[in-house]
């Protein structure tokens, strides 16, 4: 009996982790799926190391999100085998070796050994139903995750287009000013708001996502989302124009979902920060910013003490989860995130919860 229960307790444990993480709408952090990718990370972290050249690394990195997905279902699929030995052990005569035997039979529907009475066929029956539902999650999953991944993508290489790569605030603006497209910013910032609202369900929702890396070296999701957020606030506080509410709906919708995805990841926030709280980018990086502005021939506003009052107001909603998700996912380095981002250390096998963050006014290790 108490074998039996043992093996029941494992199993629960082991079809909610593949509920949660693959049936649930909305996505709930699983302790089971956080160990494997922390475990995977833990091999694929030294073998990008060790590459000198940042497009050989991304190329390991790249294949981390994928191989990790395929050894969750693997693993997923043997504490189904091994839940089962002890109920099948303590229903029949078998030996714990035949047990197991039974066991990885009955859950691959090999039937290569027969069950010995009513009772441990009825156990290889439900075995062999819920190995084929293993395996059935995992064909639904991949294509969903293959579809968000590809919408994503699809805005980070248009946002490439205008602003390089990595992308920076500074070249999108110049762009835009070249071809006299400055007065139709409010149109460049509709399509980002629909991106952020997609982008906070669907990395919510489906847990690897975010560690999925974009073709180009030195692009990436979130430094994309970053330079967005810069670009829109820099608009709104520098540039003299009259204030357009498309920038200040997808500066809202950006901050929420990007708090929202470092929530799921349990990634350290402030979801209330004050308008005068520090921030990563300094003062001096902002003068020198508004100065290529000015040199391109961009209309500035004459108080730039303001602009940067009201640019430090908006950055600092964002400003911790954008550095805390360039840490998470390992971002190639790109201008005002993840090139500052080492005072943020995560988790690891040893305590998988566990994120531990350096003061900001400490020395920088970027």
């Amino acid at each position: 009996m108490v074998a039996f229960v043992l093996g029941v307790v494992l199993l629960q444990a082991v079809l909610r982790s593949a509920v949660r993480t693959v049936v649930v709408p909305r996505g709930e952090p699983v302790m089971l799926t956080r160990i494997v990718f922390l475990s995977m990370r833990a091999i694929y972290g030294p073998l990008a190391g060790r590459h000198h050249d940042p497009e050989r690394r991304h190329a390991v990195m790249a294949r981390y999100a994928p191989v990790s997905l395929l050894v969750l279902a693997f693993v997923w699929a043997v504490s189904v085998i091994v839940a089962f030995v002890p109920m099948h052990w303590a229903v029949s005569d078998l030996t714990w070796a035949g047990a197991l035997e039974l066991s990885g039979s009955s859950v691959t529907t090999l039937g290569f050994v027969a069950a010995p009475n009513d009772a441990a066929m009825s156990l290889a029956v439900l075995e062999a139903l819920i190995g084929l539902g293993v395996v059935a999650l995992l064909i639904a999953y991949l294509p969903t995750i293959y579809g968000h991944f590809s919408r994503r993508e699809e805005q980070v290489l248009k946002f490439e287009v205008r602003a390089g790569s990595p992308p920076t605030p500074t070249q999108f603006l110049t762009r835009l000013h070249a071809i006299g497209w400055v007065d139709r910013l409010g149109m460049e910032w509709e399509p980002w708001e629909t991106w952020f609202e997609e982008l906070q369900e669907s990395h919510t929702s489906q847990a690897s996502l975010a560690h999925f890396r974009s073709q180009a070296w030195s692009n990436s999701w979130i430094t994309t989302a970053g330079a967005v957020l810069d670009t829109a606030a820099i608009s709104e506080a520098a540039i003299d124009h009259p204030s357009q509410p498309e920038a200040t709906l997808m500066l809202r919708a950006g901050f929420l979902a990007l708090r929202d995805i470092a929530a799921f990841y349990s990634l350290p926030s402030n979801d209330d920060p004050a308008p005068n709280d520090p921030i990563s980018v300094t003062r001096a990086e902002f003068d020198a910013v508004l100065d290529e502005l000015a040199a391109a021939g961009l209309p500035l506003v004459a108080d730039r003490e303001q602009a940067w009052r009201d640019f430090a107001g908006w950055r600092v909603n964002y400003d911790h989860v954008l550095l805390a998700l360039c840490s998470l996912v390992a971002a190639s380095p790109a201008r005002w995130s993840s090139d500052r981002c080492g005072r943020f250390h995560r988790p690891t096998v040893r305590h998988p919860r566990r994120w531990r963050v350096d003061p900001l006014d400490a020395p920088p290790s970027w």
